[in-house]
């Protein structure tokens, strides 16, 4: 199932704001060379470009649709359709981003010291990743995939269960090739209007894809339906009829010495 540039917007603010809270903790200084890891629709990109006015910037995606959207959006960035886990800058870079993209990339014992190694002296690469692995809407989209009108297809889906490393092993892996490595995890609390079916459309742009994908259309409803149901049992109604959608993520920004 294709990536909905459409969908994935619904929510931007939400989205976007993880990568404005990365980047003011990036100490790298007037920045001239940067690259947008995962870009999306160009939110990440918007933001690097507003604080970065003066940088060029490369930003890489591995679907077309989300890039077409990005490039409507800043037509004088270089956006470039390429896979996170090949890619490779024409030079050092001194900033590297990487907002909610790196969980799809597998090997990260390979992946993170190969990015950390295109860093300019003084550069940093800057990551965020959803840390939600053990959360209910991720544990009841598991739970919904055993059931046996689907289970031989999706019942042991395996691409959202994310790298699960603890923070220490993130550190020892960075801090072998970075003088600095800064990490912390954050909890957003996202107020959805919509009760639970705000939960619903949040995942159909993300999570819910490699579910979704192997479904044909009457299947895709009953397994959303069935879903939905779960999560009125996780996620209880607020005085105002909006639900809270709690979104730990862990925030890591790595320097190399200048």
């Amino acid at each position: 199932m294709a990536w909905s540039a459409s969908r994935y917007t619904i929510f931007e603010n939400e989205r976007t704001r993880p990568v404005r809270d990365l980047l003011a903790a990036v100490p790298t200084r007037h920045p001239a060379r940067l690259a947008d890891l995962g870009c999306g629709p160009g939110n990440s990109t918007e933001v690097l470009r507003t604080r970065y006015p003066d940088a060029c910037i490369t930003a890489i995606d591995s679907s077309g649709e989300m890039l077409t959207a990005a490039r409507a959006r800043l037509p004088e960035v270089d956006f470039q359709q390429t896979d996170i886990a090949v890619w490779q800058p024409e030079a050092p870079l001194d900033l590297i981003l990487a907002n909610a993209s790196l969980q799809w990339v597998p090997d990260h014992a390979a992946l993170f010291p190969r990015l950390a190694g295109f860093l300019a002296p003084g550069g940093s690469l800057a990551i965020q990743m959803p840390d939600n692995q053990d959360d209910p809407f991720k544990t009841l989209m598991r739970e919904t995939a055993t059931d046996p009108r689907w289970s031989d297809r999706i019942g042991h889906e395996r691409s959202t269960r994310f790298a699960d490393h603890p923070v220490p092993w993130y550190y020892d892996l960075l801090s072998a090739s970075c003088g600095t490595v800064n990490i912390w995890r954050t909890r957003y609390w996202h107020v959805l209007p919509d009760g639970v079916d705000g939960i619903v459309a949040w995942f159909k742009g993300s999570a819910l894809r490699p579910f979704l994908a192997a479904l044909d259309e009457a299947e895709q409803a009953l397994f959303l339906a069935q879903y939905r149901d779960a999560l009125v049992r996780a996620y209880p109604v607020q005085a105002d009829g909006s639900v809270l959608l709690p979104m730990p993520r862990l925030f890591l920004v790595a320097t190399r010495q200048g």
